[in-house]
């Protein structure tokens, strides 16, 4: 860990964070040396731009930092990797950080995914003094490295067992009940859409569950789509298109990263976490495009693309959860191209059947720069996913508003009377920005949590 909840030592180099502005109002009060540094080395106060200050002695006496806002969830974050090793603390010049947003940001600007390569060097370390709001940000710091750890782990180690293996420790460290439905057991479970899909592995499918909480708390019910890997099945994809297809379980990544941190800061909430884990493999018994499988609610599903394997497993996954009757459902899933043509990688989609939710929602995400935006579940498009021969057919019948049909799809197994949200993610990171390096990413999950929060108390 990076960042230590300790009294800062005098002998950590302070790092005084300003904007334009800020810096503008500091200059005079500075020694005329360090104003001349600062002039000298062009340090304008620009966001994510640092300046290290010498001492008389050549050593390193401070470090001047550009940052956005004093809350902004990276505000330190181009920090870690660039600084010189050692230990640093919050400087009194410039802003007061956030304590939470020190934290969060410190540690996310320090990651890397290091399971088979070492990082060049470490990263710089800071010394933070001890509060709730510091202890806030790491809890939230550490559910999102650990989501970015899942995605980025190739599936040859991250399959359906250890994606199950994930949950059942999660639920030894928090004290939450475990279970797991395997193979041909589905079918007698009732969860035949994910035995369909996941049949063909040599890796058996699998419905993961984990409840935990008290059961006089509302009971929240969070699904996440666990496509280990995702050959696009018999409507095999293309070699550029299966290239990043161990991220297709990031839906179950981000969903596990935000059953982290509603049990870690104890939230007083009934929790089910429900994951559908299965790979999408080819084999001479696997599922083909023109089948139909009855699925655990009674509709029958039509096959119209095996590469639409998502919303099949999540289909099983959000009846069975709905049978608990939740106050609130929430899926998350890596589920179209058409989200991400809509939107680019940086925004989730947003599904949600009541609008004043669906705005509080993305102004939330606005605020917490962890965004994401509405699209309408809009029911005059379900005609395009009524089959002639089944209910509903997993594939609209032509490319436009696919996001969209997903959605209905999936709305088709969810009560009209229960409140749930749907959200498309990508659940990872194309370019590097400050923070945020390429790979497997957590989105969403600080939004929805404070959304938890002011609906159910913290």
């Amino acid at each position: 860990m990076t960042v230590h909840l300790k009294k800062p030592v005098a002998a950590a180099t302070p790092i005084h964070c300003v904007d334009r502005e800020k810096l503008a109002a500091c200059l005079p009060t500075l020694p005329a040396a360090t104003r001349q540094w600062l002039a000298t080395v062009g340090f304008k106060g620009a966001p994510d731009s640092h300046a290290l200050v010498p001492g008389p002695d050549g050593r390193l006496q401070e470090v001047w930092a550009g940052v956005r806002a004093a809350e902004h969830a990276f505000a330190l974050a181009a920090l870690p990797r660039l600084l010189p090793v050692g230990r640093y603390k919050l400087g009194e010049g410039g802003f007061e950080i956030d304590p939470e947003a020190a934290a969060l940001s410190w540690v996310l600007g320090s990651y890397v995914f290091d399971l088979y390569k070492a990082p060049a060097r470490p990263a710089a370390e800071l010394m933070l003094a001890p509060s709730a709001g510091a202890r806030r940000g790491l809890v939230q710091a550490e559910a999102i490295c650990a989501t970015r750890d899942l995605v980025n782990t190739p599936a040859e180690h991250m399959g359906p067992a250890e994606l199950a293996a994930t949950v059942r420790l999660l639920a030894k460290q928090h004290g939450a009940r475990y279970r797991e439905v395997v193979g041909d057991k589905l079918l007698k479970a009732g969860f035949p859409a994910v035995h369909a899909v996941g049949r063909a592995a040599t890796r058996a499918p699998r419905l993961i569950e984990m409840n935990w909480g008290l059961a006089k708390h509302p009971l929240l019910t969070l699904v996440g789509k666990g496509v280990c890997f995702d050959t696009g099945g018999l409507d095999i994809k293309g070699a550029d298109g299966m290239r990043w297809m161990k991220k297709d379980m990031g839906g179950a990544a981000n969903a596990i990263g935000l059953a982290t941190m509603i049990m870690a800061l104890k939230l007083p909430l009934r929790l089910q976490l429900l994951i559908p884990a299965v790979e999408n493999a080819i084999a001479g018994n696997a599922f083909r495009p023109g089948d139909v499988f009855k699925t655990r609610k009674g509709l029958h599903i039509e096959i119209g693309n095996t590469d639409a394997e998502g919303r099949v497993i999540l289909c099983d996954a959000l009846a069975y959860g709905a049978e608990s009757k939740p106050d609130l459902m929430i899926d998350l899933a890596t589920l179209t191209g058409a989200a991400r043509v809509a939107l680019g990688s940086h925004l989730p989609a947003l599904f949600c059947r009541r609008m004043d939710l669906a705005r509080d929602l993305v102004d939330r995400g606005l605020r917490m720069n962890d965004p994401l935006w509405h699209l309408p579940l809009w029911r005059d498009y379900h005609p395009s996913i009524e089959s002639d021969i089944a209910d509903i057919v997993n594939t609209g019948r032509n490319g436009l508003a696919g996001a969209i049909t997903a959605a209905i799809f999936l709305e088709d197994f969810v009560p009209e009377a229960l409140d749930w949200l749907h959200i498309d993610l990508f659940a990872w990171n194309d370019g590097a920005r400050p923070g945020r390096p390429v790979g497997g990413e957590a989105q969403t999950l600080r939004t929805l949590l404070a959304y938890l929060e002011s609906r159910y108390g913290g």
